[in-house]
């Protein structure tokens, strides 16, 4: 081994024991030195263990050309050509950040943002895997890319996220000019992934590999909210869902280098952060000793320059209600709770392997409501699961009813590749689907408006991110509770400032105001 130099300090036996351990642990070694406590900071991975390089073996250029190696073609040519990228996000707040991150290696790199894909170097595909057809979709987006590269252009086509976790090395068979497949383990990994494309490999990275803490700045979509990650994967086998399968097993990240992460956000300006986890509640959990999740709110509570933090998503069976007590506790920390129900049946929510039920549910709900009257409360819901009965799926409806969420993420289910109910033969058809779908979309709207018209006439504060599109004139932020609130006014300079807003108008899923005259 090549670090003996460190056994006088370090013994050999203590560092083996630490290797074993991740980001954030703490552990206690005996040697013959006496006791150590060691925490682990940060990890360092050999990709070579985790990827397969494919040399390509033939040329793919109509004109018989060789252009099996498209960047380093170029950058070998002419060393002043100026590599730009494009990135395609599909899916899910996690994959926004994870293009965040990639982005950041990217511009680490040189290579620089460009809004036209068909004039990219690298062009991007952030995939979703959650929604049917979601493979088909990823294909159609690939078409004129690929006809690029038949052409004899000199592109890297790279797949990312779940779809490319999910199909592996297949997405190199049925799109061939694909150059790099890589899971969402490995988006902070780009730059070394693209390092074998340019030497003329196909790659496919997809294998389960430790997440090494972010040594370039992720290039945030926003100047005034930012997506923080503080844990990746998801150790729950909720039989519908892919994402066990496509993220992997829960990391959570140190609570040190998530602090600091909001305090180097809030040296930048940004004013608001939403903290980022499959199942966010069990956030600690897999570290040794075990973290709780309200800990970690209370440890970020105070950074100084953050005047709000969010997050998301709870699961019913993790969340406690030591976490509703934190949140009503400080002010930082957002009345607003995403807590996906999935069904109000606990025959479905067995059958969805959820390990909670309707009652556990409604309790936090109770709680909420009794510590933040005021609080906004949203969730998702499936319908059409296999099984449902009429009465389980009014019992979904009924248990909307009695919460009267503030906004409520529908979906028909869809079977989904490598989950245990896609292959269960009391599947619904589609028309129940669709008729149930509707139904609850329709008391979804219903109770978000009806919970919108408590804002009309308030003085609301509102966190100002952007302009609104639609209407130049107007700027648009939101509301403590999430709700998206449009008002006359000058972005320049307002962006990232909390102005006092009167609410004048109330609909489902905004609100509209003008500046409060005190």
């Amino acid at each position: 081994r090549e670090d003996t130099f460190l056994d006088a300090t370090l013994p050999a036996a203590v560092r083996d024991a630490a290797l074993m351990k991740k980001p954030g642990d703490v552990i206690q070694v005996a040697s013959e030195r006496g006791v150590h406590l060691v925490k682990v900071e940060d990890i360092m991975y050999d990709l070579a263990a985790g990827l397969t390089a494919i040399p390509r073996a033939q040329p793919y250029g109509r004109d018989g050309g060789a252009y099996f190696r498209p960047l380093r073609e170029l950058m070998d040519k002419d060393k002043s050509y100026q590599l730009t990228y494009s990135i395609e996000t599909m899916g899910c707040q996690m994959n926004t950040a994870d293009s965040e991150r990639i982005a950041g290696q990217l511009e680490s790199m040189g290579i620089i943002r460009t809004e036209e894909p068909m004039k990219a170097s690298v062009v991007i595909y952030n995939t979703c895997s959650i929604r049917d057809h979601a493979e088909q979709k990823v294909y159609s987006y690939m078409g004129p890319q690929a006809e690029r590269k038949r052409k004899g252009e000199s592109v890297a086509i790279v797949v990312a996220g779940c779809v490319a976790q999910q199909e592996g090395e297949s997405l190199l068979r049925r799109v061939p000019e694909i150059d790099l497949v890589m899971g969402p383990q490995y988006a902070n990994r780009i730059g070394d992934l693209l390092e074998a494309v340019m030497n003329g490999n196909q790659v496919v990275a997809t294998d389960a590999a430790p997440i090494m803490e972010d040594i370039a700045q992720p290039r945030r979509g926003s100047q005034t909210c930012a997506w923080v990650n503080i844990i990746y994967g998801c150790n729950e086998r909720c039989t519908y869902c892919v994402v066990p399968t496509t993220r992997g097993v829960e990391q959570s990240r140190p609570r040190e280098s998530i602090r600091a992460e909001l305090e180097t956000l809030a040296a930048a300006g940004f004013k608001e952060v939403t903290l980022l986890g499959q199942n966010i509640d069990a956030w600690g959990r897999d570290m040794e000793p075990k973290n709780k999740f309200s800990d970690l709110l209370e440890h970020l509570s105070d950074v100084e320059g953050i005047e709000r933090i969010r997050f998301t998503t709870s699961h019913p069976r993790y969340m406690s209600l030591g976490v509703v007590e934190t949140i009503a506790k400080h002010p930082k920390l957002c009345k607003s709770i995403h807590l996906p129900f999935q069904s109000g049946d606990d025959t479905i929510l067995k059958a969805m392997g959820r390990g909670h039920t309707v009652e556990a549910y409604l309790k936090i709900i109770r709680r909420i409501k009794e510590l933040m009257p005021d609080a906004a409360i949203t969730a998702d819901v499936i319908v059409g699961f296999p099984g449902e009965t009429e009465e389980m799926f009014e019992n979904s409806m009924k248990l909307m009813e009695a919460v009267q969420f503030d906004m409520t993420n529908t979906a028909a289910y869809s079977p989904r590749p490598n989950t245990p109910a896609a292959s269960w033969h009391n599947q619904l058809e589609e028309k129940v689907k669709a008729d149930r779908l509707q139904r609850v979309m329709r008391l979804a709207t219903r109770h978000a408006f009806e919970r919108s018209q408590r804002y009309l006439g308030r003085v609301m504060e509102v966190l100002v991110e952007d302009r609104n599109v639609k209407n130049p004139a107007q700027v648009k932020g939101r509301i403590e509770q999430g709700r998206p609130v449009l008002f006359e006014g000058d972005i320049e300079t307002m962006r990232g400032k909390l102005v006092r807003v009167e609410i004048m108008q109330a609909e489902a899923y905004y609100l509209v105001g003008r500046v409060a005259s005190d």
